[in-house]
């Protein structure tokens, strides 16, 4: 066979269809003598005979080294200009109380969106002041949580929300400390329902004046400044998600810092913190260049330090959020093939082309990403090597929607049949996070890695579980 003219450009026709790209795969994987893929020694076969499949399957030892890596990057970088830096795990990427201890114990804070994700962090034994509460809409329940608990801040999306955390904060007693979201305008280049700073979207305070009225920004600044119940600590910013380039980030902390100035000139206060967010890419296909940690510190420390040198402020405590590239590469979902069949499919010249379609256990109830934002990932034949020539494929899940595409475009091995394990990387992030029961499918467990041993630490679903909420049953 040859190259497919159904393949997107930037699919390669692959010389050895069993080898893995390292990059898109966590340390620990590789494959054995006899072809099977494995983590740290554990084949996949005996890891679906153990826990079925679908199944996510974590690297704890590569999972624990990026966070690792993260914390001694940005404190390297930045050890001179404030001490180091913050680095909160986003759990909304993948939160459990085993990776809520896993991040605590790499040096890392925690970034909560929900009661739930709080919930989870407390029952880890995460300390309150190491936590934060994101959301464009939190819950009276939710801010009165974390005002009880001491939370370490709040992150105010909004000039209402700004007020209900001041409310609440008198009935209770507390004084809360509390971080300002705001829209620097800065575009990335990603999907747009992952692009967070253009205005024209639910997240942050607009830093835009209109007229004679000042901007958003500028009055939650005055509000919390005049509100002895706020502890207003600095400024938030995120520019999107799967983000390569330091540019955007660069260019957000210019704009943040420059507020940061204009609050000292009007305020004469000098705000202690900034967050400059995160969205860091990880390679989930050959097409993706993800830059090292060490690269993007470096890259943010320069522009800091230039920018607070230029406008004669003192610099804040930096903090971070790279969650996707945490949890992102660590692990890899596996399947069982199903049913295949052959299609002929018309390309731009014309000619007719087959594609290969094989189906496997899960879909989108375990994968949501390439629905909802068209993402693209590859995928493996996991249980075995084939000297079977490679035929452009596409996974696609068992659910009752054209849509349940797992893998839009790979070439897989033309032998791959029923029964076969197909694995693919990059599934760490979003996917468990975004699981549903859609077709009243259980959620995957979730397998974790370590030493060569391997545990559950997020038990599969089963019916009894689906059923036990229907009061009907």
């Amino acid at each position: 066979m040859s190259i497919s003219p159904l393949a997107p450009a930037w699919l390669s026709y692959p010389e050895d269809a069993n080898a893995l790209r390292p990059i898109e795969w966590a340390g620990g994987v590789a494959r054995t003598g006899n072809g099977e893929l494995a983590v740290q020694g554990i084949g996949v076969a005996e890891l679906a005979k153990e826990f079925g499949t679908p199944l996510f399957v974590l690297d704890e030892d590569d999972f624990r080294a990026r966070a690792r890596g993260f914390k001694q990057a940005f404190d390297a970088a930045f050890a001179d200009l404030c001490g180091g830096v913050d680095v909160y795990y986003a759990g909304k990427a993948f939160l459990s109380t085993e990776v809520a201890r896993w991040v605590t114990a790499e040096g890392l804070r925690l970034d909560t969106c929900s009661g739930g994700e709080m919930a989870v962090a407390r029952v880890a034994g995460v300390p309150a002041a190491n936590l934060s509460l994101h959301g464009n809409n939190k819950s009276v329940d939710e801010i009165r949580t974390a005002l009880e608990i001491d939370l370490g801040r709040i992150v105010v999306d909004s000039l209402d929300e700004l007020e209900r955390v001041a409310l609440l904060a008198r009935e209770t007693g507390k004084r809360a400390n509390v971080m300002l979201r705001l829209t620097p305008g800065v575009h990335a280049s990603t999907h747009e329902f992952i692009a967070t700073a253009h205005e024209d979207q639910k997240f942050g305070l607009s830093m835009i004046e209109l007229g004679e009225e000042p901007s958003p920004a500028a009055a939650a600044v005055s509000y919390a400044l005049t509100h002895p119940e706020l502890n207003l600590l600095g400024l938030h910013a995120h520019i999107g998600s799967q983000i390569f380039e330091a540019e955007g980030f660069e260019l957000a902390a210019r704009k943040l810092l420059s507020f940061q100035a204009e609050i000292k000139n009007k305020h004469g206060v000098e705000l202690p913190e900034l967050d400059l967010g995160g969205g860091y890419g990880i390679a989930y296909t050959e097409a993706d260049t993800p830059r090292e940690p060490a690269v993007l510190a470096a890259a943010m420390a320069d522009v800091v330090a230039a920018t607070a040198r230029e406008l004669g402020i003192s610099i804040p405590r930096i903090s971070i959020e790279p969650g996707r590239a945490i949890a992102g590469t660590s692990t890899f979902t596996l399947y069982e093939t199903g049913v295949r069949k052959t299609v002929q499919v018309q390309a731009e010249d014309g000619t007719l082309s087959p594609r290969r379609y094989v189906s496997v256990d899960g879909g989108m109830s375990d994968n949501a990403r390439p629905v909802l934002y068209d993402a693209d990932y590859t995928a493996v034949l996991a249980s075995r090597v084939t000297e079977s020539e490679p035929i452009v494929s596409r996974v696609v899940g068992k659910h009752c929607e054209s849509g349940d595409i797992v893998v839009r475009d790979v070439y897989l091995p033309e032998d791959v049949a029923a029964g076969d394990l197909l694995a693919v990387p990059g599934t760490g992030a979003y996917c468990w996070a975004l699981a549903s029961n859609y077709n009243y499918l259980g959620r995957p467990a979730v397998v974790a890695v370590r030493n060569g041993a391997a545990r559950a630490i997020i038990r599969r679903e089963t019916e009894a579980d689906l059923l036990a909420r229907d009061l009907g049953a």
